[in-house]
């Protein structure tokens, strides 16, 4: 177990980042500016209550194209042999909501004091 100040550290130090599919670990991955190689935790082993971990992984890489996800622990090691390869196009930056939120939030601002 490591301090959120200690993993930060390692995440940034690190080349490859291979975390479960909890939203916030890889998430904190890709806001360090690299590609996450994501593997779930999956109901069947016993790692979870169910697959939401799957489901989420899943909607994340179709719409977002910014992780690496491995539903199969038999390919992570040909994922990691791999990796500069498959991350040579993908860029850990998004477009999320929270860009257009704040840029919505400072019109309304600017207009209530009249900028």
């Amino acid at each position: 177990m490591l301090d959120y100040n200690k993993m930060k550290d390692y995440i940034n130090q690190a080349h490859i980042v291979i975390t479960h599919g909890g939203p916030a670990s890889f998430i904190e991955v890709l806001q360090a500016g690299k590609i996450p190689v994501v593997v779930p935790r999956l109901a069947t082993n016993n790692e979870h209550v169910n697959d939401h971990q799957v489901d989420f992984l899943k909607m994340v890489d179709e719409r977002m194209h910014n992780v690496i996800p491995v539903y199969d622990i038999e390919n992570l090691s040909n994922v990691i042999e791999h990796y500069d390869e498959l991350v040579k196009n993908m860029s850990a930056i998004s477009s999320g909501n929270n860009a257009r939120f704040n840029q919505y939030f400072e019109q309304i601002v600017n207009r209530l004091v009249g900028r």
